[in-house]
């Protein structure tokens, strides 16, 4: 009786304020979710489960326990997502994850769009651009999504020219014009902050080059703008995208609050989505 008691009081106060979206609702197969079970979200340690832990207490006050698993790779959260391991993740874009469920045969969902991470090309051994070397080795990450998205940003930089304009699921295979004869290699995108020292550049994903300890702001020889258009999204099932703890983490990560948060934090190497 008193759990029983408990859940429903959780439910009212979650709807009161209105993070709540249709508690009746259950998922696709009809079993409404227990809103007293702790929620139970993938992230990467910075800057996504950085922020995970500042919405935590705005949660917890509407009676919804947050518990964050961190990963250090980004197949993981999508695997234990899809597993039903884990009830949401927060690291990803939309174009990595179509490219995921593509190659998985998986159906993960986007929920509520958060936040930007630029970009960056990022060196231990030259201070700008102009000093890359003719034959310069730059290591890209090895996922089709990232690898388009860094040639993209190269082209911008004015270091290559793509046959395909903007497209962002170029492969090195459609650079027209390298004019200094970069040389590529690519590998996974959690290793590369490691071997960054070892080679003139890198394309590093913002949130394991603040993990790193790199300063996207002050250290990238080329950062990608504010406009860019890959968004970091949380992420459900078909099954589970209207459970309500998962509609009141969305609210949350975009409250204003969170919004403060993440421009005061990160200044600006990290950006809310509009």
């Amino acid at each position: 009786m008193f759990v029983r008691r408990t859940l429903l009081l959780n439910a009212a106060a979650l709807a009161a304020v209105g993070l709540l979206a249709a508690c009746g609702k259950g998922s696709e197969q009809g079993a409404a979710p227990d809103v007293s079970k702790p929620l139970k979200v993938g992230a990467t340690a910075v800057p996504h489960a950085e922020i995970l832990e500042m919405v935590r207490p705005l949660l917890a006050a509407e009676g919804v326990t947050l518990e964050i698993k961190v990963f250090n790779d980004y197949v993981q959260p999508n695997v234990q997502l899809f597993e039903k391991r884990l009830d949401a993740n927060y690291f990803q874009t939309k174009p990595y994850l179509d490219e995921f469920n593509t190659a998985r045969s998986s159906d993960l969902m986007t929920v509520a769009g958060i936040h930007v991470e630029p970009l960056g090309l990022y060196s231990k051994k030259h201070a700008k651009l102009a000093d890359l070397p003719n034959g310069a080795e730059i290591i890209l990450p090895n996922d089709a999504s990232n690898t388009g998205r860094s040639l993209l940003l190269l082209q911008s930089a004015g270091l290559i020219t793509l046959r395909k304009g903007e497209n962002a699921l170029q492969t090195v295979a459609d650079i027209q014009d390298n004019r200094k004869g970069l040389k590529f290699r690519e590998v996974e995108a959690a290793t590369i902050p490691r071997i960054l020292p070892q080679v003139d550049a890198a394309v590093i994903n913002t949130n394991y080059a603040l993990d790193a300890g790199l300063s996207p702001r002050t250290d990238a020889l080329s950062l990608e703008g504010a406009d860019s258009p890959y968004i970091n999204y949380l992420v459900a099932r078909p099954d589970n995208k209207d459970d309500p703890r998962i509609v009141a983490l969305g609210n949350a990560l975009r409250s204003e609050a969170a919004r403060t948060f993440i421009a005061q934090k990160y200044q600006g190497a990290v950006i809310p989505a509009q």
